[in-house]
């Protein structure tokens, strides 16, 4: 029994399109986001979460359709993301225009820290991301780009202080005593940190191909002190292949000549 708690199979996942305050808005509106360890950062409290309990870290997932985005934001704890599959777009900025880079299935981007992210599927199919939050509480929510809450109140949604979603346009209120949550003032949005993609993708981006050339005979330390992408986020990440374990019977190999 106690398996069942612990395991959760991908055909049981359980989709939620209305995570987030971008639920309504045009290209954003076709999002399924899904909770695997933690409830991680959804703003929708009726969300399923397959695995309550957090080791220290919350994973999550987003799938999306061709051309969906999930709108600006950021968080106050590490989000680690890795491509399931399909090609997707990651840019980040304010304005989303401080840098951009596309990665592919088995790619690793670790996004910094207090920097408004956002990313599309960049693909012709339908695409899964995987991604990790550091703390047991996922820093607590999202930060959005102020102009991300002023199209949502446009298309229905509202985002109370509380950090839940209410739908105006399905007769809901915000509780009494509850106030919209407010968008981050001119002195905040000019202390967040605006890098180019020449400081950001050489130090938090790790490629698949790369990866499994580096995990052929041990595991390839991907993210941790002294790994590939040198950082603490609070988890460690390393990739096996069927090589990495010393106790794997490894295949005779034929020399080049």
């Amino acid at each position: 029994m106690e398996s069942a708690a612990t395991i959760v199979r991908y055909g049981e996942w359980v989709p939620c399109r209305s995570a987030f305050i971008d639920a309504h808005t045009p290209g954003s509106d076709k999002k399924d986001n899904y909770c695997i360890v933690g409830g991680g950062v959804s703003e929708n409290p009726g969300q399923h979460v397959h695995i309550e309990a957090t080791p220290g870290f919350n994973i999550g997932a987003a799938g999306q359709p061709p051309r969906c985005r999930n709108s600006l934001h950021s968080h106050r704890t590490a989000e680690v993301f890795f491509v399931l599959s399909g090609r997707w777009r990651f840019f980040w900025g304010q304005y989303g225009d401080a840098g951009e880079v596309t990665l592919e299935e088995g790619d690793v981007f670790d996004i910094p820290t207090g920097v408004f992210r956002s990313f599309e599927n960049a693909g012709v199919d339908y695409g899964m991301l995987m991604s990790i939050l550091g703390g047991d509480d996922a820093g607590g929510g999202v930060t959005w780009a102020p102009h991300v809450l002023e199209e949502a109140r446009a298309h229905g949604l509202v985002l109370g202080e509380n950090g839940s979603i209410y739908d105006t346009a399905a007769g809901q209120t915000l509780p009494a005593g509850v106030a919209p949550m407010a968008p981050l003032g001119a002195d905040e949005l000019r202390g967040c940190s605006e890098p180019c993609a020449a400081q950001v993708v050489p130090r938090f981006v790790a490629r698949h191909l790369d990866l499994m050339a580096l995990a052929r005979r041990e595991p390839a330390r991907v993210i941790g002190q002294a790994a590939l992408i040198n950082d603490r986020p609070g988890f460690e990440l390393e990739m096996l292949t069927r090589g990495s374990e010393p106790d794997t019977p490894r295949l005779l190999e034929r020399e080049a000549f």
